[in-house]
C-alpha cells in the first residue's frame, strides 16, 4: 500500500504519495480547501483512489520543540482525517519543510511568484520523504 503525505495550510495543502513499494515520493500536488471538513473528505478520496494505508501529516513545530497554534490546527485536522478514512495518521515533525521547499524551487530557477502554486506540494514530498525514510 501508499504512504500520504500532508502539507496542511489554511488555504493549500500539500499531498505527496509513494510508490506502490513505499520508498520514493511517486506523485505530488496541491489541493486548494479552506473548509476543513471538505479538505478531509477530499484528501479521505484522493486516498481511496490511490490505495493509500498510512496518512503522514505534518506537525508544525517551533523552533524549540514547542507547539503553537498551527501545531492545534494540525491535530484537529488528524481526528477527522481519522473520521473520514478510517487510516492511521502519523503525526511528522515538520520544522523547516516549507523553508526547504522554497530553497528546492529557487535552486531550480523558478521565480518567487510561482513558489505559491508549488511550494506546498514540495514541502508535502519533503515531509514524505522523512517518513519514509524513517520506516
Amino acid at each position: 500500500m501508499r504512504t500520504m503525505a500532508i502539507d496542511y495550510g489554511d488555504a493549500r495543502i500539500g499531498l505527496a504519495v509513494s510508490d506502490l513499494l513505499g520508498m520514493f515520493c511517486g506523485e505530488a500536488w496541491t489541493m486548494e480547501e479552506w473548509n476543513m471538513e471538505r479538505a478531509a473528505v477530499r484528501i479521505a478520496e484522493e486516498a481511496k483512489k490511490r490505495d493509500v494505508g498510512t496518512l503522514v501529516l505534518g506537525l508544525p513545530k517551533n523552533m524549540d520543540g514547542t507547539e503553537g497554534p498551527r501545531a492545534e490546527k494540525s491535530r484537529a485536522f488528524r481526528e477527522l482525517l481519522i473520521a473520514q478514512t478510517g487510516l492511521p495518521v502519523v503525526l511528522w515533525d515538520e520544522r523547516r519543510s516549507s523553508i526547504e521547499a522554497h530553497a528546492i524551487l529557487h535552486a531550480n530557477g523558478k521565480k518567487e511568484k510561482v513558489h505559491r502554486r508549488s511550494v506546498d506540494a514540495v514541502a508535502a514530498s519533503l515531509i514524505l520523504e522523512g517518513y519514509l525514510g524513517s520506516v
